[in-house]
């Protein structure tokens, strides 16, 4: 028996990027184009009639935008919403907005060879709508750095290790925002594009007060930093053992990602062994999943997402089946979990 399609609304303002979108998805016999809508007056009154399961919404349209747009949709009638954006600087900015907003994912618009590039990444833009279809729906608004009272902290000597994707940029700020700014070293790997991560980082430390950089090969860790694996280019390790470091490998992709969060954690078990704490968060597939069980095998604390607030039960599900997860929580209480487990006993 064939399961209902996916009904999917189109908003863009060019005819051109709608047929090709439509012609993509259309391929796809799990997935129904049950619209299209030029600008957001119309997407609205669509939404109405239509009732979409899922939404693909250009960033930059006349007469209102659409992070205004998603920001009406997602206060008025929360739906999954996968952002096509433009890999540019300010497309970059502005999707990272969209997340933090509830939109579900985000989909690289092509300048070139349009019709051509969209053949290629047809696959890419299918799963990602199958995924917000099934993805649970999450508003938020963008948050400003909250000052951090001075606190009586002490870290424990403890590296901390977090992986993410689909759902990660939400997440990751409502863990780090649960840290002091005297926080464990901490490195993160969140499957994004290499656009993306230096604005991504910048933001964070924006948001949460913290030092989050973008990691540099060779850049020692240290108290009070975040490391950010920089996006689509290389891998990030730690190195090292009295002191240690960020290493960058632009090696091939691991589980169909560079970054990989199973490359980092391994490298966390080698290095620091139990004198970690590994958290896998939100996301689709199963990559950190082997990478974890490592690093519970080595005597770390490991970490893994609940359900019910994760946008995509993937990656933490595929990390809980396999062992590797020593306590399931939810996002909420994740950050204050990891502060408190690397905390000097008083």
């Amino acid at each position: 028996m064939m399961k209902t399609p996916i009904r999917v609304l189109i908003v863009d303002d060019s005819a051109t990027i709608r047929r090709l979108l439509r012609a993509v998805l259309e391929r796809d016999r799990e997935i129904e184009v049950v619209g299209e809508a030029p600008e957001p007056a119309i997407a609205r009154q669509l939404i109405k009639e239509l009732k979409p399961d899922v939404i693909t919404l250009d960033v930059e349209m006349p007469n209102m935008n659409g992070i205004e747009f998603l920001d009406k949709i997602m206060r008025l009638r929360p739906m999954p919403v996968v952002m096509v954006s433009t890999l540019t600087q300010r497309g970059a900015d502005t999707t990272l907005r969209a997340l933090e907003l509830g939109a579900v994912d985000y989909f690289a618009k092509p300048t070139e060879n349009v019709g051509a590039t969209l053949d290629e990444q047809a696959g890419e833009l299918t799963q990602k709508v199958k995924a917000a279809a099934r993805a649970r729906v999450r508003t938020s608004k963008p948050r400003d750095a909250q000052p951090k009272p001075a606190r009586d902290y002490v870290p424990d000597g403890r590296i901390v290790a977090i992986g993410s994707s689909t759902g990660g940029v939400e997440a990751l700020i409502t863990v780090l925002s649960a840290f002091p700014s005297n926080c464990p070293p901490t490195v993160i790997t969140q499957h994004m594009p290499a656009q993306f991560t230096g604005t991504f980082a910048q933001r964070l430390a924006r948001i949460t007060g913290l030092k989050v950089e973008e990691a540099r090969d060779g850049a020692p860790i240290e108290v009070g930093r975040v490391y950010l694996a920089p996006g689509g280019t290389a891998h990030l390790e730690i190195a090292g053992r009295e002191h240690l470091r960020c290493r960058l490998l632009h090696g091939d992709l691991v589980n169909g990602h560079r970054p990989s969060v199973d490359v980092q954690f391994h490298s966390v078990a080698r290095a620091v062994g139990g004198r970690a704490v590994g958290v896998v968060l939100t996301g689709m597939g199963r990559d950190g999943a082997a990478g974890l069980k490592e690093l519970r095998g080595a005597g770390a604390t490991t970490i893994g997402q609940d359900e019910a607030s994760s946008i995509i039960y993937g990656m933490p599900r595929a990390a809980f089946e396999a062992g590797a997860v020593e306590q399931q929580l939810a996002l909420e209480k994740i950050g204050p979990e990891i502060v408190r487990l690397c905390e000097v006993r008083k």
